[in-house]
């Protein structure tokens, strides 16, 4: 699909970037745009940018309820109650429960963690679990990356004399649960600086104000961003603030002394002797802790996390692994026959604005990845469910610019649960409301989703020529990492670009294209690759110029010493 390119030209005047900014990067232009496009306009804004410091957290105690959290902690501490470290089975979850339950092990002993299983207990606490906890002589409950809908559940579990701290990041209803504190950046009139943290990141915060509360350095704590940082970059939450520095020092953390179980995963991935990104951890190391939630039990990957010995997180981290073996079949099978479907739809598939499909036989663990797969093929909002429990249950994936939560919530009476954010949602209705749900889903799509946002979109930040592209570019460029949602990786053009005249095609069925690029500003030759471009490539060899929009990837197959190729996302002869 062809993708609209998005591009104003900047100046110095309509980015307002101050002269002294310009003056810092005058070797360097685009940095400085690159800069501005990120609502940073002073040299003291870009030196804080560039160079995360945890000095530039915020108050844990900013957050509403923070006070009243640490309190009911510290009094169940101080009067030896049961306490049990709740969360979801996802990389979220399990990161959020490992850092909570491994930190407070330190200081205190009568405390477990507990992780529901997807196919029996479904999402979040359950009133099964409550009534375990009760058995067990649980006082205190610290629920992480979810919890925000369990008012039954919660009143429930109050009545039996068990309080809940909640520790999450999802969209609350305007009825919260009964808990003794509720730490959510997203709660109405919340002014807390940060409003999109992890649910790991909330967890970390009430640690962080925990140590605060009782003058505890934070040497320990902060030694354990590393899995806040797998969190940020699994869950896809919005890299800017103090998101972006908890992840910056977690992946200084994962390349130094990593957490036991994640340094045993990244030895399953061979990713030993080389520089750990948010790509290898979106890509290698979040998948597969999601496996274990997805195809067996979550409890094993915080047994992973919370692992203190390395042949055991080793052992660990490959059952894990064929976990994720066993998840990229079912994967592939659900999404060929999800792919059937809608094909025998034909024409109506063209017609529709968003998609929405049902198999009750697809393993429910797997299809919020299907989602994400017609998302990306399709390009519509898309809805996939399996049955499960009696229920019609599934998970939703957006496109740019649309709000999933929203279109899902206005059918919320069919509904018998559903939540998450902007661009994912779970949700759960009868099987009998499956054709009035795609229905009403359908209407409210058209109604509201622009036609830009239907095809692919490439934002560029800057145009380059291949002379601007210096080491000392290169150099800062890299300093914009960690790359995510609010600050994705900058997308360049350069145009009247032409094959050097060695590019060739590579790739089992020779679907893509191995580029070397030349332009007339230089003579520098560009490594480049295009993946599935191959019908452009008559239009390259035949030494046409062309344009180009792309980022700059770090070449590990290449070598170590600072190798470049251009990542070319599309290509238009000039």
């Amino acid at each position: 699909m062809t993708g609209k390119w998005n591009f104003t030209p900047h100046s110095t005047e309509n980015q307002h970037i101050q002269p002294a900014l310009a003056s810092k990067f005058a070797g360097c232009p685009p940095i400085s745009e690159l800069l501005a496009q990120r609502g940073i306009s002073t040299v003291e804004e870009a030196e804080r940018f560039l160079h995360p410091s945890l000095k530039d957290m915020h108050d844990p105690f900013l957050m509403p309820d923070m006070d009243k959290a640490v309190n009911r902690l510290n009094k169940a501490m101080g009067s030896k109650e049961k306490i049990m470290v709740f969360g979801d089975y996802d990389v979220d979850g399990t990161t959020a429960v490992a850092l909570v339950y491994k930190y407070l092990q330190n200081f205190y002993s009568n405390i477990d963690y507990y992780i529901p299983t997807r196919y029996d207990e479904g999402y979040g606490i359950s009133l099964r679990a409550i009534d375990e906890f009760a058995e067990a002589g649980v006082k205190l409950v610290i629920i992480l990356d979810c919890g925000i809908k369990a008012n039954e559940e919660i009143a429930y579990a109050r009545s039996l004399g068990i309080d809940f701290i909640i520790c999450d990041h999802h969209v609350p209803d305007d009825e919260l649960p009964p808990a003794t504190a509720i730490l959510n950046p997203k709660l109405e009139g919340s002014t807390y600086p940060c409003p999109h943290l992890s649910g790991c990141g909330v967890g970390y915060k009430l640690m962080q104000a925990f140590a605060m509360s009782n003058g505890i350095a934070y040497t320990e704590l902060e030694g354990m961003l590393d899995l806040v940082a797998v969190s940020i970059a699994a869950d896809i939450v919005p890299m800017v603030d103090e998101n972006r520095i908890m992840a910056y020092h977690g992946l200084k953390r994962l390349n130094s002394n990593p957490n036991m179980g994640l340094r045993a995963i990244m030895k399953i991935c061979q990713l030993g002797n080389r520089e750990i990104t948010i790509s290898d951890v979106i890509f290698k190391i979040g998948p597969r802790i999601n496996a274990s939630g997805r195809m067996q039990s979550g409890r094993e990957a915080v047994e992973l996390l919370v692992a203190r010995d390395l042949s055991d997180a080793y052992e660990k981290s490959i059952a894990i692994d064929q976990y994720n073996k066993d998840r990229k079949e079912l994967d592939k099978q659900i999404t060929e026959e999800a792919n059937a479907i809608i094909e025998a739809r034909g024409e109506r598939v063209h017609e529709k604005k968003s998609l929405v499909i049902y198999n009750k036989d697809w393993h429910k663990g797997i299809i919020g990845i299907v989602a994400s797969r017609l998302t990306e093929l399709y390009y519509k909002p898309s809805v996939v469910l399996t049955l499960s429990n009696g229920l019609a249950t599934g998970s939703s994936r957006s496109v740019q610019g649309f709000d999933i939560y929203k279109a899902i919530g206005a059918s919320r009476d069919l509904l018998e649960n559903f939540g998450g954010h902007t661009y994912a949602v779970g949700l759960s209705l009868k099987e009998e409301n499956i054709p009035e749900f795609t229905r009403r889903f359908e209407e409210y799509v058209a109604a509201n989703i622009l036609p830009s946002q239907l095809k692919p979109q490439f934002d560029i930040d800057a145009q380059l020529t291949f002379a601007q592209i210096t080491p000392e570019f290169l150099t800062t460029l890299r300093r914009f990492n960690p790359f995510g949602p609010g600050n994705q990786k900058p997308v360049f053009l350069t145009t009247s670009v032409m094959d050097f005249g060695t590019s060739k095609l590579v790739g089992k069925q020779l679907e893509h294209i191995k580029l070397e690029l030349v332009d007339n500003t230089s003579g520098k030759v560009m490594n480049g690759i295009a993946f599935n471009m191959a019908p452009f490539f008559e239009h390259i060899h035949s030494r046409k110029p062309f344009d180009i929009c792309y980022t700059i990837e770090d070449n590990k197959h290449l070598n170590s010493n600072g190798a470049i190729q251009l990542l070319v996302k599309e290509i238009r002869p000039h």
